[in-house]
């Protein structure tokens, strides 16, 4: 399977899918903790991929979004966004608004 295969496959397997530096647990870098925590305050059930254990994913991740940064936040199949989105959204009400609709 291709990288770019095990990326779409997670994504679709998981409803919201986040690419990060380190986990949720011991996070690797400011932004990652900060998605977690936001995740995590909106009461958000997500699956994480920690990208530093896998070059391939860590490079291929921004290759298949055609984003450079990571963390990377997927939601139903759709990209969201990288930390400072996903901070704006959280702000706004408009993240938890997504979370809830997908149960």
């Amino acid at each position: 399977m291709s990288t770019q295969d095990k990326i779409k496959t997670m994504i679709q397997e998981n409803k919201v899918m986040l690419f990060m530096k380190g986990d949720r647990k011991f996070p690797q870098c400011g932004f990652s903790g900060m998605a977690c925590q936001i995740l995590d305050h909106i009461e958000a059930s997500y699956t994480t991929n920690n990208v530093l254990e896998d070059n391939n994913i860590r490079e291929g991740i921004k290759e298949f979004s055609n984003w450079p940064t990571i963390p990377q936040l997927y939601i139903n199949g759709e990209f969201v966004g990288g930390a400072d989105i996903m901070r704006e959204m959280f702000e706004s009400g408009e993240l938890k608004k997504l979370i809830d609709q997908i149960g």
